[in-house]
């Protein structure tokens, strides 16, 4: 009898270490999956003609190399409707690609042919590089925003939401001012200044 009893505490060990065992593979193999599609949710700035929204980036090389370009300068350039569904102009760069067939969506933004960004107010499906995306914005606002069939906008993309400072304020740190047309300037002087490669209106 005794000798029955030590077999299936024996029998029950081995059963609880291989339980163990395998809740532990299940458990790697999770996080393992988790980490792979974790995607980034860094915020850029995208402002139409002044008005500005944020943008929830994708996790992919070229967003990487966009940020690493908006760290130097914000990006500005000129953006035109086309097709019913879309705003779309150069970016003045390329930017890495990885192309797929992508049905878009309203605030869906994307990179096209490399150096082209596409924002969109309709859908389209085409091989495009996914950039990001317009949040919390409704159907009718994201049309009022870009300006929809409104024809020619100006766009900037930028890291941060500061942008020029409001009239009045002080200019920090050190090194010459100029103007916008690269004049040295007093600090007295009205207008936009640049000093340490930002923008200030005094």
């Amino acid at each position: 009898m005794m000798k029955l009893i030590k077999q299936t505490l024996v029998l029950l060990a081995a059963f609880m270490i291989g339980c163990s065992t395998d809740n532990e593979m299940n458990a790697e193999t999770i996080n393992t999956g988790t980490s792979e599609n974790t995607t980034m949710t860094q915020t850029i700035y995208l402002s139409v003609d002044g008005q500005k929204r944020s943008v929830t980036l994708a996790d992919n090389a070229a967003t990487h190399a966009l940020i690493e370009a908006l760290q130097q300068d914000p990006i500005n350039y000129v953006a035109d409707d086309y097709g019913g569904f879309e705003k779309v102009g150069p970016l003045g760069r390329s930017l890495p690609t990885s192309n797929e067939q992508i049905t878009t969506q309203p605030g869906d933004i994307m990179l096209y042919n490399g150096n082209q960004i596409v924002i969109f107010y309709g859908t389209n499906s085409w091989s495009y590089t996914r950039l990001g995306k317009i949040e919390g914005i409704s159907l009718e606002e994201l049309k009022s925003f870009l300006k929809a069939g409104g024809g020619k906008v100006n766009v900037t993309l930028s890291v941060d939401d500061a942008g020029i400072r409001p009239v009045g304020t002080s200019l920090p740190g050190d090194g010459e001012s100029y103007s916008i047309n690269g004049i040295k300037s007093s600090d007295s002087s009205k207008g936009i200044r640049i000093r340490n490669g930002k923008k200030y209106v005094r």
